[in-house]
């Protein structure tokens, strides 16, 4: 670090920064290449080469494995450029400026001697389960449940927690917002309420025991639990403290959806994702057997842990699934049930319910709430939509074949 502080300032900061996120008044409740998608690597390009990629979307194989990590080299990776930055661990450095005391700047290994925290939480592209997905598959991106809904991925992240790189700055009382850059060749940036960041957020420099990999922000990223991921900035190189969002333009022209419920005005801000479910297996493009059968799948929530998960089998009653330890906040939480297929007509649903007592709403509840018609939905142009959180239907067929039956 350019600046060193004793233990009593490292203290007066602490109380500093509570003042600061109480008047901010905005802390949140808080195999083959194919298998990841179009045009990707089956390996990871070593660090520090550069190479251009036609197809900068990786999306994971949700039904290729069991638990709730998600191994690395699977990893969903949405890039904002054309190419991986070229970037020498050595030599980077994590610059925080703007609204505090201090001006600081911190090299890789200086991070790496700080307080550490090991988490695990999910990441989930603001995109992940758009309407717009639905049925535009091709034989090289997988399974429906891959590339629906596999941009969705869960690690454990070690880093720094933001509290104490801020405490060490000393961020002033109108610092209430952050402005987070990365290193790419777009310099993409996003804003972060300064109580979040404070709240749970960490710079991550590890990912499932191993440094970050290229794809996944190599050698620091922003680690925002529980909100859509382009809050979690890879390849960060520099934090400015401000007193307002800057409404970078990603998040305010790239991330936007004009929505009919607010006279087609755009709604910027979309943070904590609601409680979420998927069954990955049996889902579409599976084939189902007489007899036992064990659904299995994943659920998650911005808005904390995962209570329960209820199942349907024929769309109208629900039971309580299995939900399998261990329970981490704003993760994925692995689920089970026992079914018994007779060779009927069935359809497969769940649907989560996180601590805060929210309830995974339907298709139709959504529409409502977005002032968009089921008709709107099942015509061939689609509206745009992200941030969804709605209940996924896979419909098993008399014959074992099973469909994506979200807009039939």
């Amino acid at each position: 670090m350019d600046s060193k502080s004793d233990r009593r300032r490292f203290l007066q900061q602490t109380a500093a920064l509570a003042g600061v996120a109480a008047g901010a008044g905005l802390a949140a409740k808080s195999g083959p290449a194919n298998a990841q998608g179009n045009n990707v690597h089956a390996e990871p390009p070593r660090r520090g080469a550069r190479y251009r990629i036609d197809h900068m979307t990786h999306y994971t194989p949700l039904h290729e494995y069991n638990g709730i990590i998600t191994p690395s080299r699977l990893h969903f990776m949405q890039q904002h450029s054309s190419e991986y930055p070229e970037i020498e661990e050595a030599r980077h450095t994590l610059k925080i400026f703007g609204l505090v005391d201090r001006p600081l700047s911190f090299s890789v290994a200086d991070l790496k001697r700080l307080p550490s925290v090991s988490r695990v939480h999910f990441l989930e592209c603001h995109g992940n389960s758009s309407p717009a997905i639905h049925g535009e598959g091709d034989e090289n991106m997988g399974l429906p449940i891959q590339y629906i809904h596999g941009m969705t991925s869960c690690s454990e992240w070690t880093g720094v927690p933001m509290s104490v790189l801020l405490r060490e700055a000393g961020v002033k009382t109108a610092g209430t917002w952050l402005v987070n850059e990365g290193d790419d060749a777009g310099k993409f940036s996003h804003t972060l309420p300064t109580a979040k960041a404070i709240e749970d957020c960490f710079v991550a420099y590890g990912q499932n025991g191993d440094p970050l990999r290229i794809e996944q922000g190599y050698p620091i990223r922003l680690i925002v639990p529980g909100w859509e991921a382009p809050f979690s900035v890879k390849y960060l190189r520099a934090i400015k403290v401000v007193d307002q969002p800057y409404n970078a333009w990603n998040e305010s022209m790239n991330h936007s959806v004009a929505r009919p419920d607010l006279g087609n005005k755009a709604r910027w801000y979309h943070f904590a994702f609601g409680p979420k479910s998927v069954i990955t297996r049996p889902s579409a493009g599976m084939e189902m057997r007489r007899g036992y059968n064990q659904i299995t799948g994943l659920a998650w929530s911005g808005g904390g842990k995962i209570t329960k998960v209820e199942i349907t089998t024929d769309g109208k009653n629900w039971r309580q699934a299995k939900i399998q330890e261990p329970v981490h906040t704003k993760a994925h939480t692995r689920f089970t049930f026992d079914w018994e297929w007779t060779g009927q007509e069935a359809m497969l649903v769940s649907r989560s319910t996180d601590e805060t007592g929210e309830l995974q709403p339907t298709l139709a509840e959504m529409s409502k709430y977005h002032g968009i018609s089921m008709a709107e939905w099942r015509s061939k142009e689609k509206p745009r939509s992200i941030h969804t959180n709605w209940q996924q239907p896979w419909k098993v067929n008399k014959d074992g074949s099973i469909s994506d039956a979200m807009f039939a």
